[in-house]
């Protein structure tokens, strides 16, 4: 085995130190013979203004125009229910009845007081008209006349008493019956045979027949816009070759706090027959068109969980992240708000391989 010494390991170190600084200087050399690095190749574009006109479209349904709720005058119990949910009524049919035994019974009693307080008008009658004949002869006194007088007056007014009692209480009798009222379509049913209801308490809800609406639940951001024409389109949703004009009827002052959401009722202009009530309906409006700054798809990004873009020093080609509020999306293209300046040059395609301050190339046939 060979073995090598103290004095053989320095004679070797210069040589070592020489081996060394050989590779240094050949790694030098091909540090120095690399290529410089290529700027980064985006595609971008100059932005400028466009028209911006935004199209609204939502799903509603049909509605009557005017919707009621149909109750019994007197409270009682339900012993007939004749129509249901989808029939259409007409203005006079009877709908429910109520059990009238207690009714009849105050029509019974009230004819009966009607009768006695007959027979006591009668009496008094006769004997007013005594004591005016024996005044006038002379055999009996004034304060006799005017106690008939009297009597009859009081008689008289017992039996208007009485007979106003038997008209309500007829009335009350045929309150026992309910009928539509008006012609339309039952919508909705809240009461059942042998249930026992109150009064004004609603038991059939009637979509009367006539005008018609379309009826929307819109997001109250959509004020903010103006419409270019106060017509709103109507398709139905199962045929679209159904379709209608309306206008924009009412416009509930409060937010439905569930959805977030304002009901819109559309008054349809001559609705054809294939709109019927429920139906399903989508309703198209146009806005005024506006000046804003719209780009490619491709140029959206985000800072911070911000939409933003990345913009271009045409003189430096460095590029910045630039923050910027959107208005709207559409097919292959952003509305933008605010934040852009129609003549800045933002980057649309190669985004993702871009830092702030970056400098870049711009790629063959860019628009600017």
């Amino acid at each position: 085995m060979t073995s090598c010494t103290l004095a053989d390991t320095r004679r070797l170190a210069p040589a070592g130190l020489a081996l060394m600084s050989a590779l240094s200087l050949t790694a030098c050399q091909q540090e120095a013979s690399r290529p410089p690095s290529l700027p980064t190749m985006v595609q971008v574009e100059a932005v400028s203004l466009s028209d911006y006109a935004p199209t609204v479209r939502l799903t509603g349904e049909i509605r009557a125009k005017v919707e009621s709720d149909l109750s019994f005058r007197v409270a009682g119990r339900v012993s007939e229910r004749l129509v249901d949910v989808g029939d259409h009524v007409a203005a006079d049919q009877i709908l429910a009845t109520l059990d009238p035994q207690q009714q009849q019974a105050t029509v019974t009693a009230a004819e009966a007081a009607v009768q006695a307080a007959r027979a006591v008008l009668r009496e008094a009658t006769s004997t007013y008209e005594r004591q005016k004949a024996l005044l006038i002869q002379g055999f009996t006194t004034k304060r006799d006349h005017d106690q008939a007088q009297e009597a009859y007056r009081t008689a008289q007014a017992a039996l208007d008493t009485a007979n106003a009692q038997l008209g309500t209480a007829r009335d009350h009798l045929s309150d026992t019956v309910l009928r539509a009222g008006v012609a339309g379509v039952i919508t909705a049913r809240k009461a059942e045979t042998g249930q026992v209801v109150q009064t004004a308490q609603t038991v059939y809800s009637i979509a009367q027949d006539g005008p018609r609406d379309a009826a929307f639940q819109v997001h109250e951001s959509i004020f903010i816009h103006e419409p270019a024409e106060p017509s709103v389109a109507l398709t139905l949703l199962s045929d679209p070759t159904v379709r209608a004009k309306g206008r924009v009827r009412q416009i509930s002052p409060t937010v439905d706090p569930a959805t977030g959401t304002v009901r819109v009722k559309v008054g349809i202009e001559n609705p054809p027959a294939a709109m019927t009530l429920g139906a399903a309906v989508v309703g198209e409006g146009h806005f005024q068109p506006r000046r804003l700054v719209t780009v490619p798809f491709g140029a959206l990004s985000s800072e911070n969980g911000r939409p933003a873009v990345w913009t271009v020093d045409p003189r430096t080609r460095a590029v910045a992240l630039k923050p910027i509020d959107i208005e709207g999306y559409e097919t292959g293209r952003v509305i933008v708000r605010q934040g852009l300046e129609p003549g800045e040059v933002v980057v649309t395609a190669g985004t993702q391989f871009l830092r702030p301050r970056q400098v870049v190339a711009f790629a063959e046939g860019a628009s600017l």
